[in-house]
């Protein structure tokens, strides 16, 4: 378990309410990992992902189900890494600083709730390691709290 890990769950003890953890989850990988401009929440609300709690500058409050890289890693329900944004079909651009992106989504009994979204300034930035750790902290986090 690596030290950022061990954070979140200290974070998530005895803390069930989901909008409190995903606050200190976002403000957690926005302080702890590099070459972050944005790290976030969407949660599903019927055909739509609507925002939740993020850290960085204002982005799309809601994102139809197979649009851009959150509305289609919740159609698919798998974590998407993309190296380059602007060489993703139906990239949504919420902040023109963005270069890369990773999206994993929230997964509570066989259902994707939402999805964690993270940003980059940097082209390439995510990597396999990433989506490993990203997809361990969006099991913690939906394992710690209630339904959004």
């Amino acid at each position: 378990m690596t030290a950022l890990e061990e954070q979140a769950r200290a974070l998530f003890e005895n803390e069930r309410n989901p909008v409190a953890n995903a606050a200190n989850l976002a403000a957690l990988l926005y302080g702890g990992l590099p070459d972050l401009n944005w790290a976030g929440f969407y949660f599903v609300r019927g055909d739509e992902l609507v925002l939740g709690p993020f850290q960085g500058k204002p982005a799309c409050v809601r994102i139809a189900r197979g649009r851009g890289v959150c509305g289609t890693a919740w159609q698919r329900a798998e974590t998407i890494v993309v190296a380059d944004v602007h060489a993703f079909p139906g990239h949504i651009a919420c902040d023109v600083a963005s270069n890369a992106e990773i999206v994993v989504p929230l997964v509570a009994d066989g259902v994707v709730i939402g999805v964690l979204d993270l940003d980059s300034p940097r082209t390439d930035r995510f990597d396999a390691g990433d989506a490993a750790l990203l997809e361990r902290l969006a099991s913690a986090y939906v394992a710690a709290s209630d339904a959004p």
